[in-house]
């Protein structure tokens, strides 16, 4: 990883794992993968910041993409943790659920009794790695190239013809 998106990756990273690794904050993502492309952004406006002149918005799409590969290992590492804790919860509301009494049809019924053990299984963390990582590349990504887009310097304008040229000559004659 070039050393000057690194640190844009880590920053644009930890948004895009954290936030969509937490159990209601998570939701964010239903919205048009909002987490992932504002890691993307977070990124672009990081590397924007440590530039003294303009990004591209390429430049602000590979970090973007940087910051999706660090997010997907981010959100893997907290979601482990965030599952083991929240997972006796959610069986006991899948439980209630279950014994509401109301008509829940058979493939939401089979569903939700795979999630009534509460927890996360390995395959079901390497599963959701990879479908992290295949979402992260994309939507981070675009969220980079937007980033770079909006925190863009501008260009400066040149300097006035002739200010800072060489001394005008003294007039023939003198």
């Amino acid at each position: 990883m070039p050393s000057s998106k690194m640190q844009p990756a880590l920053y644009g990273g930890l948004v895009l794992g954290v936030l969509s690794a937490l159990p209601i904050v998570s939701a964010g993502n239903l919205c048009c993968c909002l987490w992932l492309i504002a890691g993307g952004v977070v990124a672009a406006y990081v590397l924007q910041s440590n530039q003294p002149t303009p990004i591209t918005t390429g430049d602000g799409a590979v970090a973007g993409l940087l910051a999706g590969i660090v997010g997907s290992v981010v959100y893997l590492v907290v979601s482990i943790p965030v599952s083991i804790l929240t997972g006796p919860l959610q069986g006991r509301w899948v439980e209630r659920v279950l014994e509401s009494g109301g008509e829940v049809p058979e493939p939401m019924r089979q569903a939700l009794e795979g999630m009534r053990q509460g927890g996360m299984t390995v395959l079901g963390a390497i599963l959701g790695f990879v479908v992290m990582l295949v979402l992260s590349l994309l939507f981070s990504t675009a969220g980079g190239a937007l980033g770079a887009a909006i925190f863009r310097k501008k260009t400066p304008p040149p300097p006035p013809a002739g200010e800072y040229g060489p001394p005008p000559l003294p007039p023939a004659g003198m």
